[in-house]
């Protein structure tokens, strides 16, 4: 018996699926861009359980008569691709001739359509890959694809789904991507019941991005352009000082289809040269166009990667964008907008008089004692021995005991003690004295706060607005008190007291981007405490920030009371070192 077999059709049909269907979002994505690619310009889409029972897409496209209908679920026909040159110069969002097939073979799948010149619709019902039924139904010209029970006759694929709010923010994002890229469609998305996307036709494609990504970057998001060597690039990028700690926020279009590419967003960082902190993220959407036969969309199953044929002309064209947008507008000063505190507040962009201490700070504490510090690992520096121990500053004397000799660039306190030279980094410091506060507010359950006298609200994308509201009422233990308004939006109704002063909006915002990238994996305490973490990084004073005499006093008495002082929440150390003998050693004093 031979050993090489051909395939059945509807087991090649399941592998194809395993390329071309990784959980319900896929299918969503793959029927939307059907919709798109029939010239639809109303797409709703209705989901049940976050896709597992149910994801239906009706569009108000050409439609199909019964013969194009049936070829549809049979594997590799399209109608997009003729002759091998069309593979090569791909002009819509499907071509593959996989999805309807691949689909069919792993749910209970149904698509009802009709074009303009048939007189009625036909009905097409698939159960994992077997035709059961066709027959003619009255239906609008258009197409409705129904998909239920995905997985049902895959068990191994199903288990691993994950829960229906996970599950359902991956269609939520899919559709806001490809949402924020079709302004001329109106679309609406619809979880059980309950309409939780929806967007009407844009005649100005400024105002679809702002419904995608929130009214409270309307003012902060600036029109980018650039024309030449047959690629234009055209979009939105935010102000240098507004920005994220993960790339959420950024949107690329080639050709109209949403894509996740290294060179565009390297080009991106490289457009805004030293104007963004390592590790943080602008708030960008491009808008790349060049010649099809130049990108090939056919590296990828999903047709979420693009390979360009010259990379260093894209590079250079989205850099040349961003770089001149950047340009423009800082010459202008922003001058033609209100400037919102969002950008002064901005983590990665230190400004002075940021806030000040609470009156408490630099008070004298009558219950203080001298106490040991904990140790930790200095950075290595080119100025002194390679393997020097940050070991305990000193045996019996406390930080509050410094004598400070000077500051360095108004970021570093420089310091002395009998033979020791100590540097304090003030906003590592001055974070950890912060997330020790809130951490033992938050343990005590009872965060002291204050209310905000005008309510700040907050607008979040689905699968955000899901992880705040389970947030909520651990949040409110910090004295960070959030209710829900909505449709996304939530209010902040009162603050940690040492978050006084402050804008919340950022915070708000980082905290459910971070969560939304690394999950609840760990649990809630992880989650609860990252985001401690993150308001100790937003309260605490900048780098670059001038302190009074008073403050700086104010700062080491409190860095006493901590109980882990030599480390920032970020493991970062707040003090280095060195005795007397090793800077001897440095200037050649003593061998």
């Amino acid at each position: 018996m031979s050993k090489i077999r051909i395939l059945p059709e509807n087991l090649s049909n399941r592998i194809a699926a395993g390329e071309v269907v990784e959980r319900p979002a896929s299918v969503v994505k793959e029927l939307v861009e059907n919709a798109l690619d029939a010239g639809s310009s109303r797409i709703a889409i209705e989901i049940e359980s976050g896709g597992r029972s149910l994801i239906r897409v009706s569009d108000n496209g050409i439609g199909m008569n019964k013969d194009d209908a049936l070829l549809a679920i049979e594997r590799y026909a399209t109608s997009k691709i003729y002759r091998d040159e069309d593979l090569f110069s791909i002009k819509s969002l499907g071509f593959r001739g996989e999805a309807l097939p691949s689909i069919a073979s792993i749910s209970k799948f149904s698509l009802v359509t009709r074009d303009k010149a048939s007189d009625a619709g036909v009905e097409i019902i698939v159960h994992g890959g077997k035709i059961k039924k066709v027959s003619q139904i009255g239906a609008p010209t258009g197409s409705m694809v129904t998909v239920k029970q995905i997985f049902f006759n895959v068990p191994a694929r199903r288990k691993f789904l994950k829960s229906v709010n996970t599950e359902f923010g991956h269609i939520a994002d899919i559709i806001s991507s490809i949402g924020l890229g079709r302004s001329d469609v109106k679309f609406l998305l619809n979880h059980n019941g309950r309409v939780v996307k929806g967007w009407s036709v844009a005649s100005d494609p400024f105002d679809r991005v702002v419904d995608v990504l929130g009214s409270g970057l309307k003012g902060d998001l600036r029109r980018i352009e650039f024309d030449g060597n047959n690629i234009s690039v055209a979009g939105w990028i935010s102000s240098s000082g507004v920005d994220r700690t993960t790339s959420r926020g950024i949107y690329v279009y080639v050709n109209g289809r949403f894509v996740r590419d290294r060179v565009v967003q390297h080009a991106l960082f490289e457009g805004y040269e030293q104007r963004l902190m390592k590790g943080r993220f602008p708030v960008a959407v491009l808008f790349i166009n060049l010649p099809h036969d130049r990108v090939d969309v056919n590296v990828h199953p999903a047709k979420q990667e693009v390979r360009f044929a010259e990379q260093n002309t894209v590079h250079e064209a989205v850099k040349e964008a961003v770089k001149r947008g950047l340009e423009i507008v800082e010459r202008a000063g922003w001058s033609d907008r209100p400037l919102p505190m969002q950008e002064k507040l901005s983590v990665s962009e230190p400004v002075a008089g940021y806030r000040s201490f609470p009156a408490s700070f630099s008070d004298s504490f009558s219950d203080f004692r001298p106490r040991q510090t904990d140790g930790g690992q200095a950075p290595t520096s080119d100025l002194r021995p390679p393997a020097i121990e940050q070991a305990q500053i000193w045996d019996k004397k406390a930080f509050g005991d410094l004598n400070v000799i000077g500051r360095f660039h108004d970021t570093y306190i420089v310091c002395e003690s009998d033979k020791e030279l100590v540097i304090i980094d003030q906003h590592a410091a001055h974070e950890r004295i912060v997330y020790e506060q809130l951490k033992s507010s938050s343990i005590a359950a009872k965060g002291e706060s204050q209310r905000l006298l005008v309510p700040e609200t907050v607008d979040l994308g689905y699968k955000e607005a899901a992880i705040l509201e389970k947030l909520i009422p651990d949040l409110k233990e910090t004295g960070l008190e959030i209710e829900p308004f909505g449709s996304g939006v939530f209010v902040v109704k009162a603050v940690p007291a040492v978050l006084v002063g402050m804008e919340i909006r950022p915070l708000v915002i980082e905290i459910t981007e971070k969560i939304a990238e690394t999950g609840f994996g760990s649990g809630i305490e992880k989650a609860i405490d990252k985001c401690l973490i993150l308001m100790a990084c937003h309260g605490a004073i900048r780098a670059n920030q001038a302190l009074s005499d008073k403050e700086i006093k104010g700062l080491l008495d409190q860095l006493d009371k901590c109980k882990n002082p030599s480390h920032c929440p970020h493991g970062r150390p707040t003090w280095i070192r060195w005795s007397k003998g090793e800077v001897e050693k440095m200037f050649g004093r003593v061998v």
